[in-house]
């Protein structure tokens, strides 16, 4: 085990495809039991309902985290158009249904256009940002209103690839501290009938893309290999 042990400590970048319903630290915790080492990190939240790219670096690499938090990142997935939920995704129940029937392709391409480039966003109320020291979704459940300042952010691509209402598929990429969850809100307020985000997937930061990640299943048995030949 010592070998592999100094492998993780002399730091280590690993790109996890993260299961859906996990949360981004139930990946870095099952990652810190298998290396039997503390310094292990993620570089970017990944909400439970959401899979794909998670950058974990262990050991000396976890100073990376930031270089890799800054990087600009890609998602695919779908917005359902004709409610919204509290949290903007499937967290929690749809509600407030509004009809759709009326929305056509062009409206939805057309609808992208104004969050293209430089735009201000407001974060989900359900979020962990933090107000007075207490992370905003533990004062949302406490049924607690919160007013969040809108940030500045880029979006460098918002595409539409595939509708079939009241699923619109997307592709989006963007700056760090997006949420594509309030852009899936905030499109559906653009298109007057509400949307909320039903499926994302990360699937690029920076130069590292989703093909070039293992599963967690993967990477334990890479770690049992590794102890195999010690």
């Amino acid at each position: 085990m010592e070998n592999t042990v100094n492998i993780f400590e002399e730091g280590q970048v690993l790109l996890i495809d993260k299961p859906l319903e996990w949360t981004s630290f139930d990946a870095v915790r099952k990652i810190r039991n298998l290396v039997r080492i503390k310094k292990v990190g993620h570089a970017g939240t990944l909400d439970p309902l959401a899979t794909g790219l998670l950058i974990v670096c262990t050991g000396k690499f976890t100073k990376r985290i930031n270089e890799f938090m800054a990087q600009e990142k890609e998602y695919t997935g779908t917005f359902t158009l004709g409610a919204v939920t509290p949290t903007y995704d499937l967290e929690s129940e749809p509600v407030s249904q509004r009809p759709y029937d009326h929305i056509t392709p062009e409206m939805i391409q057309a609808a992208t256009v104004p969050f293209l480039g430089e735009i201000y966003q407001v974060p989900p109320a359900h979020s962990a940002i933090k107000v007075a020291g207490k992370r905003v979704y533990e004062l949302a459940r406490a049924g607690k209103e919160v007013k969040l300042e809108p940030r500045k952010l880029f979006i460098h691509a918002f595409e539409i690839t595939r509708i079939e209402l009241p699923v619109v598929e997307f592709r989006v990429v963007c700056s760090t501290g997006t949420y594509i969850r309030s852009l899936a809100h905030d499109f559906g307020a653009a298109l007057g009938c509400g949307a909320y985000l039903s499926k994302l997937c990360r699937t690029r930061i920076g130069e590292f893309s989703l093909q070039s990640a293992e599963s967690i299943a993967g990477f334990e048995q890479r770690v049992k290999a590794l102890n195999a030949t010690v």
